[in-house]
């Protein structure tokens, strides 16, 4: 008999609303060694997946002709920020059809203008 035991899970606060398309910079807590530094990640959200504690999403950006994809969990408290810096107008929930396309083919039109 499995006994299942409720850890309460709090949502990072510093991670506002953003969505497939758009357009973040996420500022990850890096462990070297002894030290530790944030290391800024940006590119474009190609998926979100799963509610609660097992969420995650997929950020996606081209460096030197070369893609790299990287998983980040929603609720990680090495996530330091999340900030959205264009909104991206896309019709589906994954955006893989976007590792295939470069340049000019891979952009993606903005959603309207971001309130600061």
């Amino acid at each position: 008999m499995a006994v299942h035991s409720l850890i309460n899970v709090q949502a990072n606060p510093k991670i506002g609303e953003f969505g497939p398309g758009d357009s973040v910079k996420v500022n990850y807590r890096v462990r070297e060694g002894e030290r530790e530094r944030i290391q800024a990640f940006q590119g474009v959200v190609i998926k979100r997946r799963g509610e609660g504690p097992g969420a995650n999403f997929t950020v996606r950006r081209v460096t030197q002709n070369i893609g790299v994809e990287r998983t980040f969990p929603l609720y990680s408290p090495r996530i330091e920020s999340v900030d959205v810096t264009r909104r991206g107008k896309v019709r589906r929930a994954r955006l893989y059809y976007l590792r295939g396309r470069f340049g000019k083919a891979a952009r993606i039109k903005e959603r309207g203008r971001l309130k600061t």
